[in-house]
C-alpha cells in the first residue's frame, strides 16, 4: 500500500504527453489552466487511454458549451481523503464520490459533473493507465450522474439500479421544460449505466467484494447502497444528508416512509463498526460517519411525518404547513431562511395528503 499513497512526479520523457494532456484538458475547460493536481507518469499506453477518456469530456464541453452553458471561472476544490481498506472519499461538487484502489481493483460510486470527474479520475491513487472495474451510481441525480460520461470511457462496466436509466431521462425531460435549463441537465447531455439490477450486484474483484443493494423507493425510485465489504465502508448516496435539510424528489420517486425504512434496514444489515459515505454532509458534521448517523437522518423523517399529520388533523392547510421555519428538536439541521426546509414538509404534505395514502 505504501507504493500505492507515493508522491507523483512526472518523468521529463513524458513531458511532451503532460503538455498534449494539459491542452486537452484547457480545451474542454479553460479554468484547467489554473488546476494545480498531481500529475502521474504516463507511459504511451498511459496516454492513449487519457486521451480517449478527454475526448469525451471535450465532446461534452462542446456539447454544452454551444447551448450556451456558462464556463466556471475557477476550478472547484477538490480533496481525496482515504478511509480504510484501499476505499476512500473525494469530494468536489456535487454529491461524494467513494473509490476503491488496490493492487487488483479499482472502482468508483457515483460521478459528479464532468469538471470534477477529470479531477478525480486523473487523481484515484494507483490508477495510472488501468481501467476501472465498475463505476456504480448510487441514484440518478445529475450531483451524482454528471460526470458518467468521463468515468464511463474508463469503465468495464457503468452500474446502476434498474430505475435509475428512466428516472435520469424523466428528470431530463423535465429540466427542459424549465425556461432557464441548464445544458448539462438536458435528454442530450446524459450518460446511461450499460450494467442495471432490480434488488442486488455483487462483483468478487479479488481483494474485495462490491454489492450494491436496492432497499426500495426512499430519497428517490432508484437509490442504491454500495457495501465494500471487506473493507467494511458502505456509501449510502443521499440516503443520508448528515445534519442538513434533505432533497426529497416526489417526481423523483421518493417516500419518506420508504426514507425511514430503508435507514433501519441498513442499520440492522451492516457491522455495527462500519465506516458511513455521506452523499451530502454539512461543514460541522462531515460526510463520513457511524450507523448512529443513519439513525438521527430516520428520527428527522420521522418528526417531520408526525408535525406535518398533526398538523393535516388541526385542519392546516399547505401553505400553513411548510410556513415553518425550524423543525423543533433538531437545531443541527438548521440554517436560515432561505432553506429546504419548507419543501421537504410539502413533500410530506404531499405523501400523507395523497390518495391512498
Amino acid at each position: 500500500m505504501g507504493g500505492m499513497w507515493r508522491s507523483w512526479v512526472m518523468h521529463p520523457s513524458t513531458a511532451a504527453a503532460a503538455k498534449r494532456y494539459r491542452e486537452v484538458l484547457i480545451a474542454a475547460w479553460p479554468c484547467a489552466r489554473h488546476w494545480v493536481q498531481p500529475v502521474a507518469p504516463m507511459n504511451r499506453r498511459e496516454f492513449i487511454r487519457t486521451s480517449l477518456v478527454l475526448s469525451a469530456g471535450v465532446a461534452a464541453g462542446r456539447r454544452l458549451g454551444g447551448q450556451g452553458a456558462p464556463m466556471a471561472a475557477q476550478a472547484p476544490a477538490s480533496l481525496f481523503r482515504p478511509l480504510r481498506g484501499g476505499v476512500g472519499v473525494f469530494t468536489g461538487k456535487g454529491g461524494t464520490i467513494g473509490w476503491l484502489s488496490s493492487k487488483d481493483a479499482l472502482a468508483v460510486v457515483d460521478t459528479q459533473f464532468p469538471d470534477t470527474a477529470l479531477i478525480c479520475l486523473k487523481g484515484i491513487p494507483g490508477i495510472g493507465g488501468r481501467t476501472i472495474d465498475a463505476t456504480i451510481n448510487t441514484h440518478h441525480h445529475r450531483d451524482h450522474t454528471g460526470g458518467n460520461g468521463v468515468f464511463k470511457a474508463a469503465s468495464r462496466t457503468l452500474v446502476a439500479q434498474a430505475n435509475v436509466p428512466r428516472l435520469q431521462f424523466e428528470a431530463a425531460k423535465r429540466a427542459e421544460e424549465s425556461p432557464r435549463v441548464d445544458a448539462s441537465a438536458t435528454v442530450a447531455s446524459q450518460v446511461y449505466a450499460d450494467t442495471t439490477f432490480t434488488d442486488v450486484w455483487r462483483r468478487d474483484l479479488g481483494s474485495e467484494i462490491i454489492t450494491a443493494e436496492f432497499r426500495g423507493p426512499a430519497h428517490t425510485g432508484g437509490d442504491a447502497v454500495i457495501i465494500f465489504e471487506k473493507a467494511n465502508v458502505v456509501h449510502m448516496g443521499d440516503l443520508v444528508f448528515n445534519r442538513m435539510y434533505p432533497v426529497v424528489d416526489r417526481p423523483g420517486g421518493s417516500t419518506l416512509r420508504g426514507w425511514i425504512k430503508a435507514l433501519e434496514d441498513s442499520v440492522a444489515a451492516y457491522p455495527a463498526d462500519a465506516v458511513y459515505i455521506f452523499g451530502h454532509g454539512s461543514p460541522r458534521f462531515g460526510i463520513t460517519g457511524t450507523r448512529a448517523d443513519l439513525l438521527v437522518m430516520r428520527d428527522f423523517h420521522s418528526a417531520v411525518l408526525d408535525y406535518v399529520g398533526k398538523q393535516i388533523a388541526a385542519g392546516h392547510d399547505k401553505p400553513a404547513v411548510v410556513a415553518l421555519e425550524n423543525l423543533p428538536g433538531f437545531p443541527d439541521y438548521h440554517v436560515p431562511l432561505p432553506n429546504r426546509l419548507g419543501l421537504v414538509l410539502g413533500a410530506a404534505y404531499d405523501e400523507l395528503t395523497a390518495a391512498g395514502a
